[in-house]
């Protein structure tokens, strides 16, 4: 066992990479992830963005999968884009075909390396199964296929047979090998060890699954020792506890080492669409993507943050596509609510100011988020003003007796009156989807959360609808009561919608 804390040499060889590249099989292994299905358009509006994003390779899915599937490759493949297309195949030769068929530029050739998937799962024999890498290489390579070979569980797999069936497939002549921590197993030490091999005989790439917590470190140690391409998905979606995330092995990579494997300012917009189109939202906590990574509520971060950008942040928010946000909250001071109403160009005196900060504090000591909609109410009363409103709620009718439920809305925009209907699964959604389709050209905005509380009892009982909408990095949250779901739903909607645009109403609604 290599002690990868005893100063063994590849741990120091991060400092020496300059390049890395990056494989994203988010349409593949990300897929994957229990209930996650896309169509054909879904997976070709990520792959153009995962272009954009400079990303090297992306594997489109599994041709073996079904017509289906193919259909969803080949959609991708008739982008015509920079990155290199690959298909997953396993150790068949009919697979390959089955990829060719979808026009990709190269398989990722998965065949078994320990001893548990080469005998128990494959049922055949260490040699055989060389000898059958090897040909299929060989025939995957006759007909003009970029191939890398994976040997699944590679990090349970005897690292002399691990390098025995790597050094055959690049020997049968495979662009490059790939180290595979199948079930997320592997510790650092290991990784080391096995990796340095793999590398020391041909091009190696990694892909690691983050079941022990360890996928970054993992995939970092990988680099050191050798390694030039990391495997990975957008916000490290997939199987059990997924694979690793591409955008923290590229922050991590980018800050620590000077080397980009990616645009960065480009992964933000990316796992929106991505947690958009899967239905798995981004937690808040997490790295790089999460709400609250560039947020700050405290009052003595807040007050140093607006002192010094950087000195509660290791990297600027812009770098990654975001914005610094200010929360408020039980722990906000003077600075970070007069920077806040700032943002919103809202002006107000010291004696107002202290009022509003008492206030929020208040709000915040009974265990409530004071949402942006709070604090320019705040702001509104302490001053005695009246807001000028870009969008309001006219009219609203939501009829749910019909299959499907429809709902239609009026609304004033700018002085403009406009009728939307649509349907939904029922009375809200629909009248919800009916507010967002006659604002969707200004705002482009997301429902990021929706919350119902009951207030008061009985049949009547009064509810209060919490809803967060989203535009890129602007967060709102509203609420709205009212003895009617839907009224109340639709009402916290418009009004989210309307702070959203307050900044750039009269611009957008022009640009429209």
């Amino acid at each position: 066992m290599i002690d990868l804390f005893g100063g063994h040499p590849e741990t120091d060889a991060l400092s020496e990479v300059d390049d890395v590249q990056f494989l994203d099989t988010t349409l593949r292994d990300g897929e994957q992830a229990p209930g996650v299905s896309l169509t054909a358009e879904e997976k070709a509006r990520v792959a153009r963005r995962l272009d954009a994003a400079e990303i090297d390779v992306i594997e489109a899915g599994s041709a073996c999968t079904g017509p289906g599937e193919r259909a969803t490759i080949d959609r991708v493949t008739d982008l015509a884009l920079d990155a290199t297309v690959t298909s997953f195949c396993r150790g068949l030769e009919r697979d390959i075909d089955l990829a060719l068929e979808c026009d990709v530029d190269g398989v990722n050739l998965v065949v078994p390396a320990s001893d548990r998937h080469v005998t128990t799962k494959v049922d055949t024999s260490h040699e055989a199964n060389v000898r059958n890498t090897a040909e299929l290489v060989a025939y995957a390579k006759d007909h003009g296929l970029w191939v890398e070979v994976i040997g699944e569980d590679g990090s349970r797999a005897g690292v002399d047979y691990l390098e025995e069936l790597m050094a055959a497939s690049l020997e049968a002549g495979a662009d490059r090998v790939c180290y595979a921590d199948t079930v997320g197993h592997a510790t650092p030490d290991r990784t080391l060890e096995c990796v340095s091999r793999l590398a020391d005989i041909g091009p190696t790439s990694t892909h690691t699954h983050d079941d022990l917590g360890l996928a970054v470190t993992n995939a970092l140690v990988s680099v050191a020792a050798g390694a030039d391409l990391v495997h990975g998905t957008i916000h490290g979606i997939g199987e059990r506890a997924g694979n690793v995330a591409l955008e923290e092995v590229a922050i991590a990579l980018d800050h620590g080492y000077g080397v980009e494997p990616m645009d960065l300012g480009e992964v933000y917009g990316l796992a929106q669409l991505i947690a958009k189109l899967t239905g798995i939202p981004l937690a808040p906590n997490k790295a790089v993507v999460g709400q609250n990574t560039f947020t700050h509520e405290s009052g003595i971060h807040t007050d140093g943050t607006l002192k010094d950008d950087a000195m509660y942040e290791p990297y600027p928010p812009e770098k990654v596509g975001r914005e610094r946000r200010l929360a408020l909250g039980k722990h906000a001071g003077r600075a970070g609510v007069e920077a806040a109403l700032s943002e919103r160009d809202v002006d107000v005196t010291d004696e107002q100011l202290a009022e509003v900060v008492e206030r929020v504090k208040a709000i915040g000591d009974r265990g409530k988020r004071v949402t942006d909609a709070d604090l320019l109410s705040i702001a509104e009363d302490v001053k005695g003003a009246d807001r000028d409103r870009t969008v309001e709620l006219l009219d609203l009718t939501a009829v749910s007796g019909v299959s499907p439920p429809t709902a239609s809305v009026r609304l004033d925009v700018a002085s403009e009156t406009r009728k939307e209907a649509a349907t939904g699964s029922g009375p809200v959604d629909a009248a919800m989807n009916a507010a967002e389709n006659a604002l969707s050209h200004e705002v482009d905005a997301s429902l990021e959360s929706y919350h119902v509380d009951a207030i008061t009892g009985g049949t009547d009982a009064l509810v209060t609808v919490e809803v967060e909408m989203a535009r890129g990095d602007d967060h709102v949250t509203v609420t709205a009561s009212d003895s009617d779901i839907t009224s109340a739903s639709v009402s916290a909607m418009v009004d989210a919608m309307d702070r959203l645009v307050a900044d750039e109403g009269e611009q957008v609604i022009a640009d429209d």
